[in-house]
């Protein structure tokens, strides 16, 4: 077979397992507490239907399912933008897709000077082109967790605002003035849009879309109610403060108890690929029967699909939800 229809069959097979680990990582069930969180705070409309569900209902739901995945992946890309936002990304996305587009050239220029197969150019090109995108998720990532780290103690802070007689947006303003980013920086953006004349549940709703943190859920359903049914606001943002912190602990002990799983999940993904490196540098014409050989060809798909197959095993078993 020609090397070069090989490469182009690779560079496709490669981006449908890329899609395909995107679509089964993704959780496609919410939970009922979940769900009654989003409807309060307004990112769901609640369900006031019945609960009684028809044949028509489950064929409609399946429909809507299928549909719904593509409909998600197709929203996601369309919401680079909010990718950006969050990740608070110093380059526009003009200079993204630039750096994209030379990430991919130094993949295929970097396994062409490493002397690798032919048909590993356009995957060492796919890998490298995606090299921003996991710099910006990552980037994204570490300030989601500085935020997550940073929101009992601005919690504390806007109850004792309260306390001392401060209403709702003077405690904001307290938080952007006490505490460093990334959580001064969001608290900053709602205290500004309330200013300009925006509701304050809006504007948390604001930031709880900038900041998709399930704590964060928690203080802006507690304004919603408190707002429409009153209470003692203070005393409800120390128990979320709380109960956040001893969230923090149990996932310590988690990460401490599953650390084992997650390095053998790593060693276990990248083994495969350094051998294979590896033995092709000292045996070339060995590894080439893997291209060259219609069962060599059927050997690497199987593994490949192995591959993706024991991630998502691994990545199951040691993600524990809390």
């Amino acid at each position: 077979m020609d090397p070069l229809l090989i490469s182009v069959i690779a560079f496709f097979a490669v981006a449908a397992m890329v899609g395909a680990v995107a679509m089964l990582m993704r959780d496609f069930g919410a939970r009922s507490t979940e769900d009654r969180l989003a409807a309060l705070t307004g990112k769901k409309a609640p369900d006031g239907q019945s609960s009684a569900i028809t044949k028509e209902d489950i064929i409609r739901e399946g429909v809507d399912g299928v549909s719904g995945m593509f409909s998600g992946l197709a929203e996601k890309f369309s919401q680079l933008g909010l990718l950006f936002e969050q990740a608070d990304s110093p380059i526009k996305l003009e200079a993204f897709l630039g750096l994209s587009a030379a990430s991919a050239l130094v993949g295929a220029v970097g396994a062409w000077a490493g002397k690798a197969p032919v048909p590993i150019y356009p995957v060492a090109a796919l890998m490298g082109s995606f090299i921003p995108l996991g710099w910006l998720l990552w980037r994204r990532r570490v300030r989601f967790q500085k935020f997550a780290k940073q929101l009992p103690d601005a919690l504390e802070l806007v109850a004792r605002a309260l306390r001392s007689g401060h209403s709702l947006s003077s405690g904001l303003h307290v938080v952007v003035q006490e505490m460093p980013a990334p959580i001064s920086t969001e608290f900053a953006m709602a205290y500004e849009e309330q200013n300009l004349g925006v509701p304050i549940e809006q504007a948390l709703k604001g930031m709880l879309k900038r900041m998709p943190n399930m704590d964060l859920k928690l203080f802006v359903t507690a304004v919603a109610i408190q707002r429409q049914a009153g209470g003692d606001m203070a005393e409800i943002l120390d128990k979320i403060g709380y109960i956040i912190r001893e969230r923090f602990k149990i996932m310590g002990q988690v990460q401490a108890l599953t650390g084992e799983g997650r390095i053998s999940g790593v060693v276990l993904m990248g083994l495969p690929i350094a051998l294979f490196f590896a033995v092709y540098y000292l045996n070339p014409d060995y590894v080439m029967l893997l291209f060259t050989e219609e069962l060599g060809r059927k050997m690497i798909v199987g593994a490949a699909i192995l591959q993706v197959m024991g991630a998502v095993a691994i990545k199951k078993i040691v993600a524990i939800k809390i």
